[in-house]
């Protein structure tokens, strides 16, 4: 793997823990020193793990390596489905991907769909904290502004999220961006068809301004196991004046529980690795993130 993206320890923390999110299995330990591939490691048993609703072969799922009609296409499109990396090529062992990033202590695919990458998109919209009078609020200690993203509140953990979701076969990154933006944030999924009109237009002018790519590739996420992978393109889009958020009305759908508007800071606790995202954008946007003026220098 290359760059920024190699297997460091705080990169695979949560693909290694337990149990598996949605069930009671237990992960086999796997310690520091012995996640990357690299390290021989003769005794490595790990559990084998897949969840039903993925065995029971939804439209969204692969069925299992072992099916004779099944021969995927790794490390390149196939058909609708992307199976290249965006961290580059990754291994192929005994017929199945092997998580670029190390070991995870499960083999199989858990929750997740694909066996490989699963491809996600997760659209960061933010816009300057201001008073009533309009104007932008600084932070009394680090004297920044402070921005703020919209963020959900998900059904499955309860932890507080960037709305995205997985990329549909087929799709177009920018596409998912902004349906997963109006299927979680604005609930655009349950609106008559003239405010769905609406709100599409809103959003238009919002997603065809400028962005900022914040990140693409693996994402340490605790669905992760050793042949299935979270990545993900996460995308900032800023509201400069604010007017184009002012005109939607925030109201959670779909996947999540509630939807608001988020201080950003070092103080929030977000999923998987939402908190890294959410922290380049404040770099990028040179927006308020921490009362602690050695914090840029020490990271997350």
């Amino acid at each position: 793997m290359s760059g920024s993206n190699g297997a460091k320890e705080n990169s695979h923390n949560k693909a290694r823990t337990s149990p598996y999110p949605g069930s009671k299995v237990e992960r086999s330990q796997v310690p520091n020193e012995k996640v990357g591939w690299l390290v021989e490691w003769q005794d490595y048993n790990p559990v084998e793990y897949t969840a039903v609703s993925v065995l029971a072969g939804p439209q969204w799922a692969d069925p299992q390596i072992s099916e004779s009609n099944f021969s995927p296409k790794f490390n390149e499109k196939d058909g609708h489905v992307e199976r290249k990396s965006q961290n580059g090529l990754y291994e192929i062992e005994n017929g199945r991907p092997r998580n670029p990033a190390g070991r995870t202590g499960l083999v199989g695919r858990g929750l997740l769909g694909r066996w490989g990458p699963n491809h996600a998109a997760d659209p960061i919209i933010t816009r300057w904290k201001r008073d009533e009078s309009g104007n932008k609020i600084t932070h009394p200690v680090s004297g920044k502004c402070i921005l703020q993203f919209v963020a959900i509140k998900r059904k499955d953990c309860g932890e507080w999220a960037i709305p995205g979701g997985m990329v549909d076969p087929g799709e177009k990154i920018s596409a998912t961006l902004k349906r997963e933006f109006g299927e979680e944030a604005l609930n655009s999924l349950q609106k008559s068809s003239a405010e769905k009109r609406e709100i599409e237009e809103k959003l238009h002018a919002l997603f065809s301004q400028e962005h900022l790519v914040i990140y693409k590739g693996y994402v340490d996420d605790p669905r992760n196991t050793d042949n299935a992978w979270m990545e993900t393109e996460a995308v900032n889009y800023h509201d400069e004046t604010g007017e184009t958020m002012d005109n939607l009305t925030l109201e959670a759908g779909d996947d999540a529980g509630k939807v608001k508007w988020v201080d950003i800071s070092d103080q929030l606790k977000l999923y998987a690795s939402h908190s890294q995202f959410i922290k380049l954008v404040a770099e990028k946007r040179d927006a308020h993130w921490s009362e602690d003026r050695t914090a840029d220098s020490r990271g997350l």
